[in-house]
């Protein structure tokens, strides 16, 4: 059973744990299912050496069983002769047989034992590579992310006057000045079109209201 000593560790290690103490998240956890599939080769190698063994043992006890039939079968024929003593004879062989086959049954029950507890335990072994295959893939894209966003965060933080964010700020704040420079100076003319106008209209009104009145102290002086 020390077969699976190593990949029932690996199994019940909490990978997330060994992923943070990596220095390479997805290479570590790679490492481990190439560790952990080459270890249920490993078991299934076992299993199928006590299957053989297994057969054997079923032949073997297959065997015995023959004889004793065979001893069993040569001593009825023997009674049926008449001859008792050749009968005791069979007899003999058989029950030395018989005990042997006892031997060997019990030998084969050992073994098919440990047969189906292997091939319990390495059902749940392909089961359990299975689901950290899954979680392999999973892990990894979650180390990819972390790795993006860590790169992200770093960008961004490190970002001095020197940096090309930093400069297209900059660039932005001079362009702003210049459109507000602009929209001021074309203000400013609009206002001083404005009154140049207002005084000129000033002066037309000046100069009717003086028309106006001359007007009116001609005709109050009789000077038409």
């Amino acid at each position: 059973m020390g077969i699976f000593t190593r990949i029932g560790d690996i199994l019940q290690a909490n990978i997330n744990d060994l992923i943070d103490k990596a220095e390479d998240p997805e290479k570590m956890v790679k490492q481990l299912i190439i560790e952990m599939d080459n270890q249920v080769d490993d078991a299934t190698k076992a299993l199928g050496q006590a299957m053989g063994s297994q057969k054997v043992a079923a032949m073997e006890l297959a065997d015995a069983k023959a004889a004793a039939a065979d001893w069993n079968d040569k001593a009825k024929l023997a009674l049926k002769a008449g001859n008792e003593a050749l009968a005791k004879k069979a007899l003999d062989a058989k029950v030395g047989v018989d005990q042997q086959i006892a031997s060997l049954q019990s030998n084969y029950d050992q073994i098919t034992a440990n047969v189906d507890s292997l091939k319990q335990q390495v059902e749940q072994l392909k089961m359990k590579l299975d689901e950290a295959r899954s979680r392999q893939q999973v892990l990894i894209a979650r180390s990819r992310m972390a790795d993006a966003a860590q790169k992200t965060a770093v960008t961004i933080t490190s970002a001095t006057t020197d940096s090309a964010f930093a400069k297209l700020d900059a660039l932005e704040r001079k362009i702003a000045e210049k459109e507000a420079t602009a929209e001021a100076y074309g203000t400013m003319s609009a206002n001083e079109i404005i009154i140049d106008d207002e005084d000129e209209f000033a002066k037309l009104e000046h100069e009717t209201a003086v028309n106006d009145q001359l007007a009116a102290l001609k005709a109050e002086l009789n000077l038409d």
